[in-house]
């Protein structure tokens, strides 16, 4: 069972340069163009190896009324394939697959209950080296925030062949489900709380140390709704917006 892990991490943003540099200092990233023909995208990079890429919310999505937003891409061995089988499954095609010439084709998705990600197919076999897990700046857990956690589990498995890790019992919160691609837990979902105000993935990017990063997110024009909060692990996470209003989350061994 192919594992379909997620493998690139895209900000779609209101404006591109400054989010980059948000970044550059929040989580230490380094952008540079990526020098695609009549397209302004910036890689960002990390401990040496790429992590996604940054760009403007593309014209018709803004008229759709999508906001500054991270999305991740799957990776999947026929992006056709798997979208026709996600819609088959009760999913959205938002967008078609079409190819980047000389990287890939992918597809725009989103599961049924409304939380959009990426089907993803790189032109070329070898993935590019990928960073230690941990890596500062890489995405280290990814969480689903969905309408209906256990029907989101089905989906996914469903589709993906991602398995069951632990579930842990969070109370009122209702059950924190992990979730496995080719063996390793990278993530967890969850039935959303009333305040969020749609289902979505989340991602957690890497930090040394927390306070000093929730530090560097406030002096940077970012705000730090939730956290410092110590999870099992023993890790440390905050949940994060940036200055143009994307959110995301950092995670740390220590605060």
């Amino acid at each position: 069972m192919s594992s379909n892990p997620f493998v690139w991490y895209e900000l779609m943003t209101s404006d591109p340069p400054a989010a980059t540099k948000f970044y550059e200092k929040v989580l230490g990233m380094s952008g540079a163009d990526s020098g695609m023909p009549g397209m302004n995208y910036t890689i960002v990079s990390a401990g040496g190896a790429p992590v996604g890429g940054v760009m403007e919310i593309p014209a018709e999505a803004k008229q759709m009324g999508a906001r500054p937003a991270w999305v991740g891409y799957i990776g999947v061995p026929d992006v056709d394939a798997f979208a026709a089988k996600l819609k088959a499954a009760g999913g959205t095609v938002h967008r078609p697959a079409q190819d980047i010439p000389g990287v890939g084709r992918f597809a725009v998705v989103a599961d049924p209950q409304g939380a959009a990600f990426m089907l993803f197919k790189g032109s070329i076999d070898e993935a590019p080296p990928a960073a230690a897990d941990g890596t500062p700046g890489h995405v280290g857990w990814h969480e689903l925030h969905a309408g209906d956690g256990p029907a989101a589990f089905a989906f996914y498995s469903g589709l993906f062949g991602w398995t069951k890790g632990e579930a842990m019992d969070m109370g009122p919160m209702g059950v924190y489900q992990l979730f496995a691609a080719g063996g390793q837990a990278i993530g967890g979902m969850m039935t959303k709380t009333p305040e969020t105000p749609a289902p979505n993935w989340l991602y957690y990017f890497n930090v040394d140390a927390l306070d000093a990063a929730i530090e560097r997110v406030k002096a940077g024009g970012g705000k730090v709704p939730d956290g410092p909060m110590e999870v099992p692990g023993p890790m440390w996470v905050a949940r994060c917006s940036d200055p143009q209003g994307a959110m995301f989350a950092m995670v740390a061994p220590k605060r």
